[in-house]
């Protein structure tokens, strides 16, 4: 009976349970939960005074440790080690790149991309950039709020996320070091010395991280959800509709994680990516298409121009003080430190599909595909979203204001021809972008608390689900949304210092003959390509191989 109870779910997720993450890492997000329940107003008032200090003292630091991650992506991109394979030197890929690209999208930002995609832009027209210097709701404000939302959903977005996948995905596949956040400090403790307590605490931190940046997830794009609901049907939904919601919701990316990646997070991928596409050419081709293409490409330009000037702009000197400086926190600063606080589940995801990839194919997936599509969908929300404020159809700032960010996109799509049946697609959208978010991520959580199980049991998988959908829907109806989102934020401080070390991981994998962790005895049990790593490899892949 012991022997068929090892070898059974139950067994295998016992067996494979790393105990000191997993109890510690709920422990603490438990009593942070704790205390946004009990003590909503206290909490919030907390985490709010620590965001304070954190962008009025420690802004400079978000925003210099982005850039140097941009350029250093840049330079995996057109450098010498972009051949460098995420596996044997022989080994395919093992997802084709169609199916690659749609669930690595539909992991990271996405879900925020569509609740942010018809209201940010609009914000901007209204309340303008101080970088910009334009007048309110005026031809060079529509223009530079563009600018503003390609800058915070572009490169800058996505790159923290593929420099903390790299050296992960490059460890675990040619080293068979575990698939977690710790692996990046091997070059400096060892492969062996992974389970050591700064190793346990890189993983409890990350642990915490990823949950409150899935909770925060729900909540957000979960109130979009019942907007939209309460917009299409008339009816009111109330605490009790609320947790049946979200409860629904976490019943449909539990099922998704727990098919496993091909069967569930792929296929769901795969529909996400199609209706993403057609509800943006839908919208530029019902919309105010000349108005899009003429404020997207003047943005598009000036984004590319003044690039490194947004990405060091703190507005310290300017004229308006600290009112400007208050600009840049609660927008770039705030959306550099939340990218950096998701690091740890989308970076571990990535780096879990990411075998048989070359560095290069990565870095250009994850960095520039992902922007070349996020560009299209803010310029064509955003410009229809002005333009219809502007001409008066559909009074999206007045909506905001009393229903919330969440409410922006229903009158925008309700303004346009088909407007419901827009609508219907927009909210499955949004939906569908919240399932896989959250199922890539409860995978991450998985692999976190397992010492980094490629495969973690379903049990496991649906203890997390479960878990991140009972403490959404409590967080929803008793307000502490907003309170766990700053707290998950305030982890992004550390994570930025991993995803440095991220970085100079990869130059220790990369730059060096061997790696600093490989004894001389190892030497002879690994190809040369590991010991050259600077040379590119024999083979040269394209993106998208004929037979991936």
């Amino acid at each position: 009976m012991a022997g068929a109870d090892s070898t059974g779910p139950l067994g295998r997720f016992v067996d494979e349970l790393d105990v000191a993450v997993f109890v510690v890492g709920f422990a603490i997000a438990a009593a942070a939960v704790l205390a946004f329940v009990l003590r909503p107003d206290a909490a919030s008032e907390q985490m709010a005074a620590v965001n304070d200090v954190l962008w009025t003292t420690a802004g400079w630091w978000y925003l210099v440790a982005m850039f140097v991650l941009v350029a250093f992506v840049g330079f995996l991109i057109f450098g010498p080690w972009g051949n460098i394979k995420l596996g044997g030197d022989g080994e395919r890929p093992e997802f084709s790149f169609p199916a690659y690209f749609a669930m690595l999208y539909s992991a990271g930002i996405a879900a925020g991309i569509v609740f942010w995609g018809p209201a940010e832009a609009v914000f901007h027209y209204d309340a303008v950039s101080p970088f910009v210097g334009a007048e309110a709701r005026s031809s060079e404000a529509a223009v530079g709020a563009i600018q503003y939302t390609f800058f915070h959903w572009g490169v800058s977005a996505w790159t923290a996320y593929v420099v903390m996948a790299l050296p992960i995905a490059y460890y675990a596949y040619r080293y068979d070091a575990p698939l977690r956040i710790s692996t990046v400090i091997a070059p400096w403790v060892g492969l062996e010395n992974l389970d050591g307590p700064l190793a346990k605490a890189i993983d409890v931190l990350a642990v915490f991280a990823t949950i409150g940046g899935v909770a925060t997830t729900l909540g957000l794009v979960g109130s979009q959800f019942l907007v939209g609901i309460e917009w299409t049907t008339g009816a009111s939904v109330g605490d009790a509709g609320t947790v049946a919601v979200i409860t629904g919701l976490t019943v449909a990316f539990t099922l998704s994680v727990s098919l496993g990646i091909r069967k569930g997070i792929q296929r769901l991928s795969y529909f996400n990516m199609v209706l993403f596409a057609l509800v943006t050419v839908a919208t530029f081709l019902l919309g105010p298409t000349t108005q899009i293409m003429s404020m997207g490409t003047q943005a598009l330009g000036a984004y590319v121009n003044d690039f490194i000037t947004m990405s060091f702009y703190t507005g310290s000197g300017a004229e308006g003080g600290a009112g400007v400086a208050q600009w840049v926190g609660d927008w770039t600063i705030f959306y550099w430190a939340w990218w950096f606080s998701w690091t740890p589940f989308v970076g571990l995801f990535i780096a879990r599909i990411s075998r048989g990839r070359t560095v290069r194919q990565v870095a250009v997936t994850g960095v520039i595909a992902s922007t070349g599509i996020t560009v299209p969908w803010f310029a064509t929300m955003g410009g229809t979203a002005i333009f219809l404020q502007e001409s008066g159809r559909a009074d999206i700032l007045t909506i905001v204001s009393e229903l919330g960010e969440a409410g922006s996109g229903y009158p925008l799509f309700e303004a346009l021809p088909l407007g419901e049946l827009l609508t219907v697609l927009f909210l499955v959208l949004v939906t569908t972008f919240l399932v896989t978010s959250a199922d890539s991520s409860t995978l991450a959580l998985g692999m976190l608390t397992t010492g980094g199980a490629e495969e973690p049991s379903t049990i496991n998988r649906v203890i997390w689900g479960a878990l991140i959908g009972a403490l959404a829907s409590l967080l929803m109806v008793t307000g502490g949304v907003d309170a766990l989102q700053q707290a998950a934020i305030i982890t992004g401080g550390p994570f930025s210092i991993i995803a440095l070390l991220a970085a100079v991981s990869m130059v220790a994998a990369c730059g060096a003959r061997r790696p600093l962790f490989l004894r001389e005895e190892d030497e002879l049990s690994i190809g040369t390509s590991d010991l050259e790593a600077t040379a590119p490899e024999s083979e040269t892949e394209s993106m998208d191989p004929s037979d991936d």
